[in-house]
């Protein structure tokens, strides 16, 4: 055997090695139940698109799911294991820098495909697809965050939050689509489960979900969009939840439609496990039953650290409603329950978890993203007590409280990113809320929804006057917020459009304000 041959054999031998200390986890899957062949005439496996997210210095994490049809029980596919390769380079051609792999999608996980690719050279772009029966998915595009102690100019994003499918088209994320981003962060409400006949631009596939099967029909309506998949391949998103991923204002395992705790449970589940087959998280994030771990701390060179939490799964029942039972509601401030210090929005180890993690941060800017609003958003009642609705952070005051000391004790330039009320907001987080001679800690900046209504001008310009805290708060449109950070400044461009049931409508900047390096409070640019 002459050199040559016997290097390209222990070549073919290493990298077969590699590959299988790669892909250890797939190939032990594949051991209890070896991949099908593919099944002849299904046609295009990819109707639901690529995408990616997660990105840190050495990996991101790519998606798809094996859909042909996807509305059908299965997907369309036969409920056996489907081999899939995947390709990530340097290039569109896939030619420079190229790692391959396979993964065997399997039924039970309804053929998605999440693969976390490692070992990557950080702060680069990425270009990646899928292959599987002779079809070759769309080219999605992602990209590794800088390395941690990089020092870094500038983190662009796109803050969006809220996409009913029903109540318009997702203009927004065409233009999310089209701009040079870092990541996509999204805070929540990612499907609707509800439907609301009078304001239906496009309808959904079915009913309300309640089983597996109906959620991931719900996932894949939304996926179908060619504008929220275009969103998706043009950039790595970061994601949380809310509630309407499950069911509108649930709390913890407390049910608003009267579901018994068992029965709330087993949908829970069902929409948890639906989320993350559709969505660009880690294969290790996999739900156990109704328990699903999604708070999560990305760094970002040393720029920003961004902590996305969870305001759902382990949240205190509504205070003032019937006992027990869930569901957001207009309430007064003098109910007696808000004062109980045990009711929280994290969780209590959430809550250490996040103190400690913004105490040791030294990062130049701390991002946090929740689900909705944290600044007051009361309406003053001459005469009477304040009334507030229980699902936000006003129905929760110790909560807050106590993340606004964290965010005080820490120290340094904070930023709070929401969603969830469906309106452009920027404010001044103080650490009494409700006291103006209490010191600015923080700043907040709240998207708008991508198409899902707000509420009447009449209310909203009760809370406009309830709260000089809130320097900007705009219901009547739609749209989404992009932010540019730097070491200097934060700068936040409410992008919106008044016309979100028309197909083709374009966005513009609302407002634009920014925070300097510093200076807690919000300023107008």
């Amino acid at each position: 055997m002459d050199r040559r041959t016997l290097l390209h054999r222990l070549g073919r031998q290493a990298a077969a090695l590699a590959l299988a200390q790669l892909f250890g986890p797939a190939r032990a899957q594949g051991a209890q139940g070896a991949p099908a062949r593919w099944p002849a005439g299904i046609g295009d496996p990819f109707t639901l698109g690529v995408a990616s997210g997660m990105p840190r210095p050495d990996s991101v994490v790519i998606w798809t799911r094996l859909a042909p049809r996807p509305h059908e029980s299965g997907g369309g596919l036969p409920p056996v294991p489907l081999a899939v390769r995947w390709e990530l380079a340097e290039d569109e051609r896939f030619s420079v820098g190229l790692r391959r792999g396979e993964f065997l999608a399997r039924p039970e996980h309804a053929h998605a495909v999440h693969v976390e690719v490692k070992g990557l050279a950080s702060g680069r772009a990425w270009f990646y697809r899928f292959i599987a029966g002779g079809a070759v998915s769309a080219v999605g595009r992602t990209r590794t965050a800088p390395a941690e102690d990089e020092p870094v100019a500038r983190l662009r994003l796109a803050l969006a939050s809220c996409q009913h499918y029903e109540q318009g088209w997702y203009a927004a994320h065409r233009e999310i689509a089209a701009r040079e981003l870092d990541f996509v962060l999204f805070v929540g409400d990612y499907i609707y489960e509800s439907s609301n006949p009078r304001h239906q631009v496009r309808q959904h596939e079915g009913p309300v979900p309640q089983t597996l099967e109906a959620y991931r029909a719900r996932h894949a309506t939304y996926k179908l969009d060619a504008d929220l998949r275009a969103a998706h391949a043009a950039h790595p998103w970061i994601l949380t939840w809310d509630d309407h991923e499950v069911e509108n204002d649930y709390a913890g395992d407390a049910s608003p439609s009267g579901l018994d705790t068992a029965a709330f449970l087993r949908r829970r589940a069902a929409a948890y496990q639906a989320w993350f087959e559709h969505l660009p998280v880690s294969p290790a994030m996999a739900p156990n039953g109704p328990a699903m771990r999604i708070h999560d701390r990305y760094r970002w060179g040393r720029l920003a650290e961004l902590w996305t939490l969870d305001g759902r799964q382990y949240r205190s029942v509504h205070a003032c409603g019937d006992k027990g039972a869930a569901g957001g509601r207009s309430i007064s401030t003098d109910c007696a329950e808000l004062a109980d210090p045990a009711r929280t929005v994290f969780g209590a180890a959430q809550e250490r978890w996040l103190a400690e993690g913004l105490a040791q941060s030294t990062r130049a800017w701390k991002l946090l993203a929740q689900g909705s609003q944290v600044s007051p958003a009361g309406v003053a009642v001459p005469g009477l007590a304040r009334r507030i609705y229980s699902d936000g952070w006003d129905g929760y005051p110790l909560a807050r409280e106590r993340l606004l000391d964290a965010i005080a004790t820490a120290g340094g330039n904070t930023i709070v990113l929401g969603g969830d009320v469906h309106r452009h907001v920027a404010a001044q987080l103080r650490r009494r809320p409700d006291d103006p001679r209490s010191p600015i800690v923080a700043a907040e900046f709240v998207t708008s929804s991508i198409t899902s209504r707000g509420i009447a001008e009449p209310l909203m310009t009760a809370i406009r006057a309830s709260n000089p805290d809130l320097l900007h708060a705009r219901s009547d449109e739609r749209g989404y917020t992009f932010l540019e950070v730097t070491p200097q400044a934060v700068h936040a461009d409410f992008r919106a459009t008044p016309y979100p049931a028309q197909p083709g409508a374009a966005l513009y900047s609302q407002a634009r304000f920014s925070v300097e390096a510093g200076q807690p409070g919000v300023v107008r640019d």
